[in-house]
């Protein structure tokens, strides 16, 4: 949840040639980490965005922790207190994304450090907690709109940005990647515990994001005047503040020309986020590639996505998905092995193939960051023991 205002509508734009050219070049890719700030000692967060991304650096740069290759990458306030945000520039090869993420992981730790706290890679809060606002007039509003839905909202997020020609082309790929998302939600479930209790979910972020209304997939648009038809129908019931709080599932980003999936959890590792990252780009390219060919839209009912989304966040990949061909559960290694050879074409072609399927074997091996977290907690009975293991393993 970005702390920047929305942008107006953008216009819907001239419709897309009967045969649009394909991108010359790879496609960057830019990753959106929500953390959380936690007491190493007790586990407890602390509330310190707003001081950790105001805070002054070395040579008087204010607001600004870390220079990734001459650019720099301010730390960004969030909806709470307790969480802060990071962003890697845009890149074309995942060796950057890996080396921007530890990057920021280990800057935005050094500032927390600085006011006593540790960042975490968690997408729920383990234990019981009273979220404290921002100050900022817009998370007011959205705080007098939303109520408890707002009060009790800490989870945090990874958003994935891949550029895109044209609205055009962004919304082609986000009628088409609709079944897969649900199997990224699966390999980044790091989100089992809520409110000092096993929520049974391995992604129960998914369930608390989800009480907010805009969330969730979507039928297909169509077009991009479609997608902004729609975006200004939701606007125009009241019930959102502006279109920064259209929170689908997929969208067209509404600062940058990218297509931003936002189905996974914060990921433990950073392994995972990149493995997430690189199956997102793979995902739009054969998207955009089958929309070039002409091949029509799928027809996958709105209503069974969201039976897989429940799936995905209820078991990770401990158990059965839904695949997106057959919408009939089938072994979770089954359904990522399936994602990985519908985009092996675009995988290959970014250089991500040995990556993906390296790293697709080693968490189907020892699981995602929601096994790790119910491993600490069983060994010690204490979640408090979860946050500081998270803590060291953010930065590891």
């Amino acid at each position: 949840m970005s702390v920047a205002p929305a942008r107006p509508l953008r216009p819907s734009g001239v419709a897309a040639p009967a045969q649009p050219a394909a991108p010359s070049r790879v496609r960057t890719v830019g990753v959106e980490e929500e953390l959380l700030l936690v007491d190493p000692r007790t586990g407890r967060t602390v509330a310190a965005g707003p001081a950790l991304a105001m805070a002054p650096r070395p040579g008087g740069v204010g607001a600004s922790p870390v220079a990734l290759q001459g650019v720099v990458v301010p730390l960004e306030t969030e909806l709470q207190q307790e969480q802060v945000e990071t962003a890697t520039p845009p890149r074309t090869c995942m060796a950057e994304v890996t080396a921007d993420l530890r990057r920021l992981r280990r800057a935005a730790d050094a500032a927390a450090q600085d006011v006593g706290a540790r960042v975490a890679a968690l997408a729920t809060y383990p234990l019981p907690v009273t979220p404290v606002l921002t100050p900022n007039p817009r998370y007011e509003a959205i705080r007098a709109q939303m109520g408890l839905t707002c009060a009790e909202q800490l989870t945090g997020g990874c958003h994935v940005h891949v550029g895109v020609a044209s609205d055009e082309e962004g919304v082609a790929v986000l009628d088409r990647v609709r079944p897969w998302l649900p199997v990224l939600t699966a390999l980044a479930t790091n989100s089992p515990f809520w409110r000092g209790a096993d929520t049974g979910y391995a992604g129960y972020r998914t369930q608390a994001w989800n009480r907010w209304p805009g969330t969730g997939p979507c039928d297909p648009f169509g077009s991009a005047a479609g997608y902004h038809a729609a975006v200004a129908e939701l606007l125009a019931t009241g019930t959102l503040l502006d279109e920064g709080m259209v929170y689908f599932d997929a969208r067209l980003s509404a600062h940058y020309p990218t297509v931003e999936v936002r189905v996974p959890d914060v990921c433990l590792d950073v392994q995972d986020t990149v493995l997430v990252a690189a199956l997102t780009r793979a995902l739009v390219d054969t998207a955009a590639a089958r929309w070039r060919a002409g091949e029509p839209i799928p027809a996958d009912p709105t209503p069974v996505l969201r039976m897989a989304a429940w799936r995905a966040s209820r078991s990770g990949l401990e158990d059965d998905l839904v695949h997106p061909r057959t919408h009939r559960p089938r072994p979770a290694g089954e359904v990522v092995a399936a994602l990985v050879d519908d985009v092996r074409a675009a995988l290959d072609a970014n250089g991500d193939l040995h990556l993906v399927e390296r790293d697709v074997e080693r968490v189907l091996t020892r699981g995602t960051g929601a096994r790790h977290q119910r491993a600490v907690a069983a060994a010690s009975g204490r979640l408090e023991d979860v946050v500081a293991d998270a803590a060291e393993r953010t930065v590891a």
